[in-house]
């Protein structure tokens, strides 16, 4: 076992625990114990492995006293012990490259299924100001597009689904990348979603992708992570290394689902019997705009601003209306499917 890392963020305990190889866990609870003057407990052992030398063995988290301690329990399972938190529910996330586990504690007063508000969904329009972001052929610019995409999406979703939404620029303006996700987190934003154009040297390029917070070694998304970073293609490397601490914060496997939904639905919207989108499926890159977020977040690349045909769809309300239905549609299914009903709420309008 190579690291132990740990905070907190409100009700929610997150661990992450580093390893050289897969192994196994097991997840138990132990209640309090007021004879013994012991708080309640949960344990995560794993198997095989052996702690290496230098790991820290102790942290201590947020306000309210939670402990997390870790000792070799016997020569093949390492234990790691939460103490003092009253555990509602919790999930388990294995990752890879480096191989790790992620896990959320959920305490029994702040789980999410007793808010009942409506979703807040946070629609960043990419771009704007003096970055006018990729320009296609006859000068259409990425800026104008995405931001009449963000406004069309946000009246369906409130009108339709009830949710709160806001958008993190609504008109033709500046904002740097980490403030955006910085906006989301203000605002207590359930959803982000950044909305880009395209673009390719390869004119004859086209389709529509999404994207989610990770690494990768696919060179075409490390290219499109590049532009979208203001940043050379010789530094994204280096980049994924420097955003490495925060990606671990990225609620990464919730984000991939949600970028599967909207891909779906988007390219379910597009297609038509005279017409058939090219979908480029869904993808990971080191995106800096959704770094930091608290809350599953993606990047979906709408169609390609440089491809002569799909600029000129991109110039028509109807194409951007069908992709407005097809993010909807994909933000719906996933809400429905993987979150509480009672955050799941219709028919209110903000």
């Amino acid at each position: 076992m190579r690291d132990l890392k740990g905070w907190q963020e409100g009700g929610c305990i997150k661990l992450v625990i580093f390893l050289d190889k897969e192994v196994s866990y097991k997840i138990g609870f132990l209640k309090e114990d007021p004879l013994q003057k012991r708080p309640p407990r949960l344990y995560i052992d794993l198997t095989p492995a052996r702690i290496s030398k230098g790991v820290s063995r102790f942290l201590e988290l947020g306000l309210k006293g939670h402990k997390v301690r870790m000792g070799q329990f016997d020569a093949t399972t390492v234990r790691v012990v939460v103490e003092g938190l009253n555990v509602h529910d919790h999930k388990v996330f294995k990752l890879e490259s480096p191989f790790r586990f992620q896990i959320e504690l959920y305490e029994e007063e702040s789980t999410p299924s007793q808010r009942i508000q409506p979703l807040t969904l946070v629609i960043d329009p990419g771009h704007g100001g003096k970055d006018p972001g990729a320009i296609g052929p006859t000068g259409l610019k990425e800026k104008d597009v995405v931001l009449k995409v963000a406004k069309i999406l946000r009246e369906k979703v409130k009108s339709r689904l009830g949710w709160r939404v806001v958008l993190t620029r609504e008109g033709d303006e500046f904002l740097p990348l980490e403030k955006r996700t910085e906006i989301a987190n203000k605002v207590g934003g359930d959803l982000f979603l950044s909305i880009h154009c395209n673009a390719s040297y390869n004119r004859f390029q086209k389709g529509v992708e999404t994207y989610f917070l990770s690494f990768t070694t696919d060179r075409e998304a490390l290219r499109l992570a590049a532009r979208e970073n203001g940043v050379p293609p010789s530094q994204i490397d280096a980049l994924q290394l420097i955003l490495y601490d925060l990606m671990l914060r990225a609620k990464v496997d919730e984000s991939e689902t949600l970028a599967s939904s909207v891909q779906a639905s988007l390219i379910g919207s597009l297609n038509n019997p005279h017409s058939q989108t090219h979908d480029l499926g869904v993808k990971r890159a080191p995106f800096i705009v959704l770094v930091g977020a608290k809350m599953p977040s993606i990047l979906v690349e709408i169609s390609f601003i440089s491809n002569p045909e799909e600029e000129r769809r991109l110039k028509d309300d109807s194409y951007l209306e069908k992709i407005a239905e097809g993010i909807l549609q994909g933000l719906e299914n996933y809400a429905k499917t993987y979150l509480t009903p009672k955050l799941f709420t219709r028919g209110q309008s903000n």
